[in-house]
């Protein structure tokens, strides 16, 4: 499964994992990790039968359902990449440098938001359409991966307009501080403080702009990526991302009873199986 992974880079000159096929944990984790190579995109990766099935969005994904995201679908990444950042040195394969943008768990799940297994899911995967619910620190709700018609390598990236979804523009770019590539690779790799989205940026100081480095606020501090395949998150956590995702109660106005206002039983099941579905995700429980 990795055999195109190691084709393509030096591991004697490049910081990327080499890695190997790992059995999941009780829980399967995703990332984002924001490239800035020769082209700049973001990296979506999700952990599904022991490798990181990957895709590169070249906009970033969005949490507005009206967006469809093209996504390439690349070559699977060992799971040890889930954690990886920093400079990717010229000359190599994808030399630039990279950045942890989002990272959390999340829950396979069928056409009725009913959490699957994991094999069912890799079936899912080959008919080139997988959901899933994430809970992540900027990413949550449900998505989905749609492949293109005749079409291996072109997917798109689409957020279901759930009670996550937003309605304003989005723009993963905005939600990004730190260094640029030029100022990296113009101090040299020794002096490297890349900013990551969970924690501010090492070897500041007050003439290199630590502030600028430092996250805005508590608020917005993600939760720490498990270092080992299945680690839990601690339950401080879990409980800040269960109270930071749950929706707000709109205030509705109330409307008069008409004859036929009967919702069908199907059309209910699918809002309950989706709030299940979707609880399970942010509780951390297991789902496979």
């Amino acid at each position: 499964m990795l055999k195109e992974y190691k084709k393509k880079r030096n591991f004697s000159n490049t910081p990327e994992p080499s890695g190997r096929k790992q059995v999941a944990g009780k829980q399967l984790r995703f990332v984002v990790q924001r490239h800035d190579a020769t082209r700049l995109h973001y990296d979506f990766r999700l952990e599904l039968d022991g490798v990181l099935k990957s895709w590169a969005v070249p906009k970033g994904p969005s949490m507005n359902s009206a967006d469809k995201r093209l996504a390439v679908h690349v070559e699977d990444h060992p799971v040890d990449y889930i954690n990886f950042h920093g400079i990717i040195p010229e000359g190599n394969y994808g030399a630039g440098v990279v950045q942890v943008w989002d990272h959390g768990f999340y829950i396979p799940v069928n056409a009725e938001i009913e959490p699957i297994t994991e094999k069912e899911a890799l079936k899912w995967l080959e008919k080139g359409e997988l959901k899933f619910v994430i809970k992540g620190s900027k990413l949550s709700g449900e998505f989905v991966l749609v492949r293109l018609k005749r079409d291996e390598k072109n997917w798109l990236l689409i957020k279901h307009n759930d009670e996550f979804a937003v309605k304003t523009k989005y723009d993963a770019e905005k939600l990004i501080k730190g260094q640029s590539k030029k100022e990296i690779f113009e101090k040299g790799a020794g002096k490297l403080a890349v900013w990551e989205s969970n924690r501010p940026a090492k070897a500041a100081s007050k003439k290199s702009g630590a502030r600028k480095n430092a996250p805005a606020s508590k608020k917005n501090a993600a939760v720490k990526p498990a270092t080992k395949s299945g680690e839990k998150p601690s339950s401080k956590a879990v409980t800040r991302s269960a109270s930071i995702l749950t929706p707000k109660t709109a205030k509705k106005s109330v409307k008069p009873a008409a004859k036929k206002t009967a919702k069908p039983v199907k059309k209910a099941a699918s809002k309950s199986a989706r709030k299940t579905a979707t609880k399970r995700a942010y509780a951390g429980k297991k789902n496979r």
